[in-house]
């Protein structure tokens, strides 16, 4: 295979794989996948096809003539409208039924190729594999592009997807039907499971997907913008020439401030909790797989919308962020993997269909409902180059339901400032103070250094430090717990949504505030637990405004000796800043309601 600029196809080895393996798939710009995902995807795919790609390691060199002595591969176009879809498929020869799988491409410029290591596997565990660009995706020329414009999960894509099932209904005669996707994928999965009116899908993955697409743009009175500027820039062209005028100019003045109603309107509709009761009406099993971190598609409303199904259902929450725990699953993981539990995640994914679709008498019947991994729990090792490798994996903690995983509560109030110039966390609560700072500034305190990156690292065994130290004093705000104990070596078990309740005076009309929540080490370093913004606008200058907001859910074990640290500032390189640079945001605490952080415990 040649790109459309005529370039050969790459030449793989073991040290390609081990760089999915020991990095991840996000090493490209935004959401691109890396070079050595898309060397493997585009090796790969040239080998199915039969055509000469040199020496590819032995196990996927297996695989492939495995998949060609048992299937037939094709790349075919499937008519949706005026709109022809690129797709990729494999149909199994041996005159047996066999159920299809079928995979929406993730919000990337080369739709369906980049997980061409996944169609592999689902082929050789019996599937007919069917993988398909959403309308609009890919670089112009390339086979893996689809026509039209960008929908973004609407209902041009609900109605695209149950084409694609009539075509491998079709083409496969399938025994069943089933739906994988990964990021966007996994969203237009369920959308077009809850819309087929003909009810004819058997299962669904949905890997890093949103429940509501509407807050992962606008929550809190917040815009999400770095989440809204990749979804802008790498559909694989010019947003103008990828969306359709109306969507573009939506998409624009959300960026630049405009009414965020609009977007609202557009994005709920785009969401799989909008439609909780058709997906319950058709009874579809459906496996949720995000992560704590998630940066582009927050996890409370996912887990909100998860809670409100009543079907078959799984949730998986993992360390790290956006496709991190599947990635390496989907692009290329043989043996000899990096560390334990690697394979987990899309093990996982895996055994939900098989059982579901195949009819696989496993052992997804007996999973909890929830299986939330605990965060940084695993052990590691140093590596050369600075980093660590995970010897020991993450511990995992099943649930009936996500409503167990919360079992207790504490409440920890804010007080003002003490020796150090820091306020505290204490069990009494504490009125009548005031702590200001200047808004506008960004500070060393932020939720992550790079979008879906910095989780990536932190699933592979190596979360970003923080010193709680070098925090910009004029700039946010710090309380703190002293040394907390417990036993077993854990002082909290923190599972679950904490909320900060405050009250807040701006000599602007309008303040962001973002609070995150820390773990701190005895000697000064940290690590982030969770963290959200919220916005308060319409604010009369002078007056206090009672706020009260929930962060994101999380499974955290604060280790005995540490300290919780509750750091508030004005502004986060995620999010949107309301208000103007230089203001002071003054947080204080009235009798009555006194300000606070509610934390969730298991």
């Amino acid at each position: 295979m040649t790109t459309s600029g005529g370039e050969p196809v790459p030449s793989i080895n073991d040290a390609t794989l081990a760089d999915i393996a020991t990095n991840g798939i996000w090493d490209g710009a935004g959401l691109s996948p890396s070079p050595a995902v898309l060397a493997v995807a585009r090796a790969l795919l040239a080998a199915l096809q039969g055509e000469a790609v040199g020496d590819l390691p032995d196990e996927l060199a297996g695989e492939v003539g495995d998949v060609r002595r048992r299937a037939s591969v094709g790349l075919p176009r499937i008519q949706s409208g005026d709109v022809s879809l690129s797709a990729f498929s494999i149909r199994l020869n041996d005159g047996e039924p066999h159920p299809v799988v079928i995979l929406p491409a993730g919000w990337n410029p080369y739709g369906w190729l980049p997980f061409m290591y996944s169609y592999i596997s689902l082929a050789l565990r019996g599937y007919h594999v069917l993988a398909y660009t959403p309308r609009g995706l890919g670089i112009p020329g390339w086979l893996s592009t689809s026509e039209g414009f960008v929908d973004v999960a609407g209902p041009k894509d609900w109605a695209d997807g149950s084409k694609v099932i009539d075509y491998a209904l079709d083409q496969f005669a399938p025994s069943g039907v089933g739906f994988l996707g990964e990021s966007y994928g996994s969203g237009i999965s369920q959308l077009v499971a809850a819309h087929d009116e003909a009810n004819r899908v058997d299962a669904v993955v949905a890997l890093s997907t949103w429940g509501n697409l509407a807050t992962s743009l606008y929550d809190n009175g917040t815009r999400h913008l770095n989440a809204a500027e990749l979804l802008m820039n790498f559909t694989g062209g010019e947003p103008e020439d990828k969306f359709d005028p109306a969507t573009y100019q939506l998409f624009r003045g959300f960026l630049d401030g405009a009414d965020p109603d609009e977007v609202v309107i557009w994005g709920t509709e785009r969401s799989p909790e909008t439609y909780v009761d058709l997906t319950n009406g058709h009874g579809t099993p459906t496996f949720i797989s995000n992560t704590w971190h998630e940066s582009l598609f927050p996890a409370r409303s996912m887990v909100e919308t998860f809670s409100r199904l009543q079907v078959p259902k799984r949730l998986n929450m993992w360390i790290g962020d956006h496709g991190a725990p599947e990635g390496a699953g989907l692009a290329g993981l043989v043996s000899g993997v990096p560390f334990p539990g690697l394979r987990e995640p899309m093990q996982e994914a895996y055994a939900w269909l098989d059982h579901h679709l195949l009819g696989v008498a496993n052992e997804v019947p007996s999973w909890a409902e929830v299986n939330n991994q605990v965060m940084f729990t695993y052990q590691t090792a140093p590596v050369l180059g600075g980093s660590n490798r995970i010897t020991v994996p993450a511990r995992r903690e099943p649930s009936p339901s996500w409503g167990d995983v919360t079992t207790d509560s504490e409440a920890w109030y804010l007080t003002g400032t003490g020796g150090t110039g820091d306020g505290a966390l204490t069990e009494k609560p504490a009125s009548g103070w005031t702590r200001d700072f200047t808004a506008g500034a960004l500070t060393a305190a932020t939720a992550m250094d790079e979008i879906m990156k910095t989780g990536q690292k932190e699933w592979f065994g190596n979360p970003k430090g923080y010193s709680l130290a070098k925090f910009e004093r004029p700039q946010l705000l710090v309380w703190s717990t002293e040394p907390l104990n417990g036993q077993d070596g854990v002082a909290r078990r923190i599972r679950g949504t904490a909320a900060v309740r405050l009250a807040l005076r701006s000599t602007a009309d309008a303040a962001t505030l973002v609070a995150y929540l820390f773990d701190v080490a005895p000697d000064g370093t940290a690590r982030i637990i969770t963290h959200e913004p919220f916005t308060a606008s319409g604010l009369t200058k002078g007056t206090d405004h009672a706020l009260d907001w929930q962060l994101q859910p999380a499974a955290y074990d604060l280790p005995t000796g540490h300290r919780l640290a509750l750091v508030v500032n004005s502004r986060d390189q995620l999010y949107g800043f309301t208000g103007t640079d230089g203001s002071t945001s003054t947080i204080s605490s009235p009798s009555g309601g006194e300000a606070r952080l509610e934390l969730p415990l298991g």
